[in-house]
């Protein structure tokens, strides 16, 4: 298990992402964008996140720092664009570490099942640390 950088952005993402690359000498990353996600029908995704970036990551000089846009109408801030990212294949590990993390915290997403993972979950901490957890089958 490793502590992962997921880094946001407000609209330029990709843009980062090639800039990251270059500077790096990294991979070209491979872009998952809102448009791709499976349909909600309780969520209508605006046109213009369509081609936002939802995921991406880039491999810089050994460390795995992930990168998405957030959705049109969310809060962004800089300097509170960062959070840790826990991936665990040990299912009771990820509910352990939760559990423990949101206490004097406020959850964002509560533990449950996605499309990209049995159990995931973000909070941020009583310190004011953003962390998501990651069950990685």
């Amino acid at each position: 298990m490793a502590v992962e950088v997921y880094l946001n952005f407000n609209g330029n993402c990709r843009e980062a992402l090639e800039f990251y690359a270059e500077v790096f000498e990294t991979e070209q990353p491979q872009i998952m964008t809102y448009g791709q996600m499976p349909p909600d029908p309780e969520f209508t995704l605006p046109e213009e996140a369509k081609n936002l970036v939802m995921h991406a990551r880039l491999n810089i000089n050994g460390s795995t720092v992930m990168f998405s846009d957030v959705l049109p109408g969310m809060p962004f801030v800089v300097g509170n664009n960062i959070s840790l990212t826990i991936a665990s294949k040990n299912m009771d590990e990820i509910k352990s570490i939760f559990s423990k993390l949101k206490k004097g915290g406020t959850v964002g997403m509560d533990l449950q099942e996605t499309f990209w993972s049995k159990c995931y979950g973000n909070l941020t901490d009583k310190f004011g640390i953003g962390w998501q957890v990651n069950y990685d089958s």
